[in-house]
């Protein structure tokens, strides 16, 4: 074998052994990020007497202590039950009128022509550096004089009133990269805005209104402050729930642990039905 043959065989051999010790260390990291997921899942699964006598690791030695009467008596739990419906009612609602009302207003500020519409952008861009904290109080008294305070209602529009300047600046910029020559031969052929808008634009946008749609949805549903203070406290969504149920029985992990983990089930549903949608935003904002 010639050295020439033996340097391409040596770089080959490195070329791989690189590459498995690259895999090896994204599988240990993956299983070392998701290690705090399966101790939840495991400890949903386990009675209140085996989580005091060891740690939820105990269920990889003894399969047949794993049980779902934890998650019979969540179900029975009418607490957690009606929280899980309370912000599937808050989180549907916030993320569809975020998309609407941010799709609409992206491409005005993209491709129609109105006057103070760069100002009007520059203040949209300058609330995405208001933190929600500030608003509390003075949202808190304004909702409280319209009758908005501890409802369904009042948190919806807060996380709406929130989620739209990020979805506003997010579709103006994805919405402008569409081709202006494609737009103005779909006016040449008779299409109005609104059908411009619902024929080519929303198409085209598909994977960032997706990408979008997700950011929202889970940002509402793991949302803990806003439903601490704006939720009915009779009717709380599951974050304040699960909270109750700590400050209230405070060894309560039957109840905490399976409540926790269906919580987190929900967005990682979400997530992966539409993961394609995500990736395919992502990687179209990362080439445009």
């Amino acid at each position: 074998m010639s050295r020439s043959a033996r340097a391409s065989y040596a770089q080959a051999v490195s070329a791989k052994v690189a590459a498995g010790a690259v895999r090896v260390f994204l599988v240990a990291a993956a299983l070392f990020w998701l290690m705090p997921t399966l101790g939840l899942l495991l400890s949903s699964f386990l009675s209140p007497g085996d989580l005091n006598r060891g740690g939820w690791w105990q269920a990889l030695t003894a399969p047949a202590r794993l049980t779902a009467d934890n998650y019979e008596r969540l179900l029975a739990n009418d607490t957690i039950t009606s929280s899980l419906l309370n912000t599937v009612a808050i989180a549907v609602p916030a993320t569809l009128l975020v998309l609407v009302l941010g799709a609409f207003a992206g491409y005005a500020f993209a491709w129609l022509e109105f006057p103070g519409r760069d100002w009007l952008f520059l203040v949209v861009v300058g609330l995405l550096v208001v933190p929600v904290q500030v608003a509390l109080i003075p949202v808190s008294e304004l909702f409280g004089s319209i009758g908005l305070f501890e409802t369904t209602a009042g948190v919806v529009l807060f996380h709406t009133a929130f989620g739209l300047p990020f979805a506003v600046f997010l579709l103006r910029n994805f919405f402008a990269q569409i081709p202006r020559e494609l737009l103005e031969a779909a006016r040449l052929d008779g299409a109005g805005e609104l059908r411009l808008f619902a024929r080519v634009v929303l198409p085209l946008g598909g994977p960032a209104i997706a990408s979008l749609g997700i950011f929202q949805f889970l940002w509402v549903w793991n949302d803990m402050l806003v439903a601490l203070v704006f939720a009915d406290s009779a009717n709380p969504p599951v974050t304040v729930a699960l909270q109750q149920q700590v400050r209230q029985f405070g060894n309560n992990i039957d109840v905490l642990a399976p409540g926790a983990f269906l919580s987190m089930v929900i967005p990682l549903v979400v997530f992966f039905a539409f993961q394609r949608q995500f990736v395919s935003g992502v990687m179209a904002g990362a080439i445009k």
